[in-house]
């Protein structure tokens, strides 16, 4: 019998999320390797609020009703919550975005995948690689 493949432990920042999630296209297929089981997406408390808060956005004309659907039938089920007890701070050039790679480290995770211009010019943190979605993709497929 072959050896099963160990899943893929990967922080996704809020835009490959809602990206991957409303609009499809070249990233619906990490939405395919998270509900397969061959990533393991993490969140934090702090990540999981900032997702709530930006699928609320008036631009995405999405109801309470189809936001709350998203969070508990595509997001809940299949991500990994961490605690965090330790807040990087100062890697990335954006302040906001080192919550991001403070859940990538609580996770152990391989990859932190972001369409952000600050938090991909860190390239590698500690053992956590910064890649495009497209690079992530590329790597995993």
């Amino acid at each position: 019998m072959g050896k099963k493949k160990t899943p893929v432990k990967v922080v996704l920042d809020t835009n490959v999320i809602v990206s991957s999630i409303l609009f499809g296209g070249r990233l619906a297929p990490i939405v395919s390797m998270w509900e397969k089981k061959k990533i393991i997406p993490f969140l934090s408390r702090e990540t999981f609020e900032e997702l709530r808060r930006v699928l609320e956005y008036p631009k995405f004309s999405l109801t309470s009703d189809e936001t709350h659907c998203i969070l508990y039938d595509n997001i809940v089920p299949f991500f990994e919550i961490v605690k965090l007890y330790d807040y990087v701070s100062g890697i990335s050039s954006d302040p906001d975005d080192d919550i991001f790679l403070s859940v990538a480290l609580a996770a152990g995770a391989d990859y932190l995948v972001s369409g952000d211009s600050h938090l991909l010019s860190v390239g590698e943190y500690r053992n956590v690689t910064v890649l495009t979605p497209s690079g992530f993709l590329l790597k995993l497929t």
